[in-house]
Formats: C-alpha cells, structure tokens, sequence
C-alpha cells in the first residue's frame, strides 16, 4: 500500500513549519530594527579629567578639575565611568588654611573635596605614560579595573585637560611634556581599537588651540581655552587661601552647566557661544572639521551627563530577609497540600513544554521587540502576510 507521506495526526508537515518560521523571523527582526528610533540618549558616556600642575600656586588647576568632575556626577556619569587625575593633592597642603577641603570660589560655599570623590592616580602617577596608557588601554596586568577605560565603539568620551601649556605642549608637573603629536597618535590608537564613537577633547591652559594641531582622526571635536600665542588666565584670588583658584575658561563653563541638569537639551553650539572674549580675556577656540554632526543639533549631555538609571537608598537593603520570611511561610501552608501541588505543578510543566517546545524562537523576537514601536512590525507582517500564507498552501498540498 502507498503511503501518504504523512503521519496519522500529523497537521501538517515539518518542512513547510520550519520553513515558515525561518521566513517569518527574519522579516519581524528586520521590522523590529526599522523602528527603533533615531535618537537615541547615550548612557555609555565616560570622562577622562586631568591636572597635571603640582605646587601651591597652581591651586586653581586642581580646583579645575574637581569643579568638572562635580559637574559631570552631578549630570549623571558615575564614577566608576570617570578617570580622575590629579597630580597634587592641595587639599593635605600645609599651606591650606582650610584642611581638606579644596574651594573654586572665594564665597567657601562648595567644598570639592568633600564626600564621594575617587581619585584614580593621583601624585606621581600622573605621568604622560600613564595618561598615555589609559587612552590606548595599553595596562600592565596588575592596574585594576577602576584605574582603566573601559570603552568602546559606543562611548562617548569627554577628555578635561588643565595646566600649564605652551606651543603644541602640555606640561606634567613641571618635569615632562605631552606633544600634540602624542595626543595625535593616542586619539587615531583608541579609533582603531574602536575605543569610542565620539569624543570631545576640552583643555584648559596657554595657548590650547596648538594642542589640536595634528588630530586626524573621525569623530573627535576640540575646544581650547585660547589660540596660538594667547595666554589662558586666573578668574579671581582669594584672599584667604591666597592664590587663584579657578581659571576664566572653567569657570564660565561652569556657569554655563550650573543652569542644567542630565535631562537638558542645549547644544554644543551654544556652549561654545557662550564664552565671550572679552571675559576670558583670551579666544576659545574649537576645531570641527573632524566632526560630523551640527553642533546644533548635538545635546552636551551627550559628552558631560548620562542618563544612566540609579536607585539611591539610605536604608539597608531588607529584599533577601523579607523573600526568606515569604518562603519559611510558603513553605508551612504548603505543607498541607503538598502531593497535590506537585502533581499538579508536574502536569502543568507537561504541558507548558508541550506548548513552547516548538516556539522556543519565539524568545528571540520578544526580546527584540522590547520598548520598540509595535506599529511598525504590524505593517511589516500584514505586508508579508499574504505571500506566508500562499507559501504555507502550497508545502501542505
């Protein structure tokens, strides 16, 4: 007798399933990707920020960097995503009249030394290898992860550098410099090793504009406090500590994020027009030509804040005692119907199994399908809908 070809109860043959499936998955993933949203709002945002002064009288380049390093917490970058340089701890200075505290304002309203502030080298590790080291992420094995940038193709990366600076140089505590032509070859190293999407190069010191001179690399902007053969200058002394203590660049940058918060949408191109010369006694300066996007149309929470999601709690997480207490008191009602719940649970999982065993990819979609626009994927299956089902028809003949 000549088979059918088909089992007896069978509803249809495997072929034509598998093949539906392998038709249809593909087409709800690629409908699932077509409607992500185009704007998207970065939370893989890093900051790299550097004083490379020591000595009492550069009080203000360490005041510098910790006043960003407020500023880019504040706006929602944590901090095991901020390399924090500092090569000299004013705070400890026997000439601090104010012990452990560091201030960028005479009025002593803003400790910046106070709680919460990591610093990832500090002293004598600020060294151009070093800071050389982190950018390429060329380590040796014993440095640990928080002392690391761990970046990548996404990131976007904000590089804070302050001190005293001359023609194409960055001095490190007096004693060493960083060439343009060294911050060159660290950026283009960090593009090929796909290190970050874009990033926004800010330094704060004489003659900054040089520093810039030989970046190539696609998708790095750079702004500096002054142009070639300009000075970059103090904002104001204090009487009571006795020097300087905050740089006119920094400080209307400051004044600038005081007004906002990690949610904001004001553009670079506003940031950078709102320093005036005749107030930093110096040109800002800034180079975009490596640099794709409009300045517009670029939010600078993309490089200073983060929109990472954070639960913050005084209280002592209590959920592994109050899931202990529910389970000791589960278990005693359970007690009395304890064969009729596994019989029951046995027969359920039976024909759970039954039911998802042959959707299991089913998974895969649902997981690409979260938080995108459902509409889309409709449009997508109804417009391929009626070649699936002619298709279907015909492996079932």
């Amino acid at each position: 007798m000549a088979s059918s070809g088909r089992r007896p109860g069978q509803s249809g043959p495997p072929r034509a399933l598998n093949i539906l499936r392998g038709l249809l998955l593909p087409v709800l993933l690629a409908a699932a990707a077509a409607a992500e949203p185009t704007a998207t709002i970065h939370n893989n945002n890093w900051a790299v920020l550097v004083c490379t002064s020591r000595f009492w009288f550069n009080y203000r380049h360490m005041a510098n960097t910790l006043s960003l390093y407020r500023t880019v917490k504040r706006l929602g970058i944590p901090d095991e995503r901020i390399i924090l340089m500092l090569a000299d701890d004013m705070a400890c200075n026997p000439r601090n009249s104010y012990p452990a505290q560091v201030f960028n304002n005479e009025n002593h309203q803003l400790n910046l030394y106070g709680d919460n502030v990591e610093v990832d080298y500090r002293g004598y590790e600020v060294t151009v290898e070093n800071f050389l080291r982190v950018l390429v992420g060329r380590h040796e094995s014993a440095v640990p992860r928080s002392k690391r940038l761990l970046s990548d193709e996404g990131s976007h990366i904000l590089l804070y550098m302050t001190g005293h600076g001359g023609d194409e140089f960055l001095k490190f505590q007096d004693s060493e410099e960083l060439q343009s032509h060294d911050l060159a070859d660290a950026v283009k190293q960090m593009k090929e090793k796909h290190r970050f999407k874009e990033l926004l190069i800010m330094v704060d010191t004489c003659q900054a504009a040089t520093l810039f001179s030989q970046l190539q690399s696609p998708g790095v902007l750079a702004i500096g406090s002054s142009m070639k053969g300009e000075n970059s200058y103090s904002h104001h002394l204090d009487s009571d500590i006795g020097v300087s203590v905050v740089d006119r660049f920094t400080y209307y940058t400051l004044a600038f994020f005081e007004k906002l918060n990690m949610y904001s949408n004001a553009s670079l191109n506003s940031l950078f027009n709102s320093y005036n010369p005749s107030m930093l006694l110096s040109t800002a300066y800034y180079r975009k030509d490596l640099y794709e996007r409009p300045l517009n149309e670029v939010p600078v929470t993309n490089f200073f804040g983060s929109v990472m999601k954070t639960l913050h709690t005084d209280a002592a997480y209590t959920g592994f005692l109050a899931a202990h207490d529910n389970e000791t008191s589960m278990s005693i009602r359970d007690n009395l119907h304890d064969h009729s719940i596994l019989k029951n649970g046995a027969t359920a999982r039976q024909s759970k199994d039954a039911q998802l065993t042959p959707h299991g990819w089913t998974e895969v979609l649902l997981e690409q399908l979260e938080g995108k626009n459902t509409d889309v994927v409709v449009v997508y299956g109804l417009a391929t809908m009626g070649i699936l089902l002619a298709l279907s028809t015909w492996l079932s003949m």
